[in-house]
């Protein structure tokens, strides 16, 4: 079975090709649609798609800074979500949404800020489903500092560095859907790096109902 696949990429910080290129060895299990400009985005563009993956902060593209996560955006994810489809949110797809409240809701917890980029120690949870396939490794990376809102989040990726330590990874459930969020990756290092693809995969997997 291949999930149908809508990736949204693309903001101020994080150009189109860095997901894309991470994402690139998904293809066969996951049929992937991109955009990376919300100008050109309706919820209807959700029809269809069991999993959507958020890589995109609130930018309306990468050479547009204006918002695009309006009241309606959030809206149409949610009950896409709650109808018992998926949504993973990847690095900036948690940036900027701190205004949003029904996405922040959603996602369980938004980022708040993040030091320079600097060594990160990506620790998956050992024996937990989402993280089979993964090792403990260490990345150049942005590590992202985040809001966490709902207290009964499944935790199973947690990041370390000079900072500090964070949550890297969890997921919920919303409705009959499934919800999921990395915080990791804003070099192309990182996403292509095994273990990270391994974690991509079991949460594209679990969100998409194949896991």
């Amino acid at each position: 079975m291949t999930v149908r696949t809508l990736v949204l990429c693309g903001d101020c910080w994080h150009p189109p090709h860095v997901p894309l290129a991470g994402l690139e060895g998904m293809r066969g299990e996951f049929s992937l649609d991109c955009v990376d400009d919300a100008r050109t985005w309706s919820p209807g563009f959700l029809a269809g798609y069991s999993l959507v993956v958020l890589t995109k902060s609130n930018n309306v593209s990468a050479a547009d800074p204006a918002p695009w996560m309006l009241e309606e955006v959030q809206g149409a994810l949610a009950d896409h979500v709650r109808k018992g489809n998926g949504l993973l949110a990847v690095h900036s797809g948690t940036a900027e949404y701190e205004n949003a409240p029904v996405l922040r809701a959603l996602l369980g917890g938004v980022f708040a800020h993040h030091p320079e980029e600097c060594l990160v120690d990506v620790e998956p949870r050992m024996g937990h489903a989402m993280c089979a396939g993964a090792a403990p490794f260490t990345v150049r990376d942005e590590q992202y500092f985040m809001m966490m809102d709902d207290p009964r989040l499944d935790v199973f990726l947690t990041t370390w560095s000079m900072h500090g330590e964070q949550p890297g990874g969890w997921r919920r459930g919303e409705g009959a859907g499934r919800v999921a969020v990395l915080t990791p990756g804003h070099n192309v290092d990182v996403w292509l790096h095994p273990s990270y693809q391994a974690l991509l995969r079991n949460a594209m997997r679990w969100c998409g109902g194949m896991l």
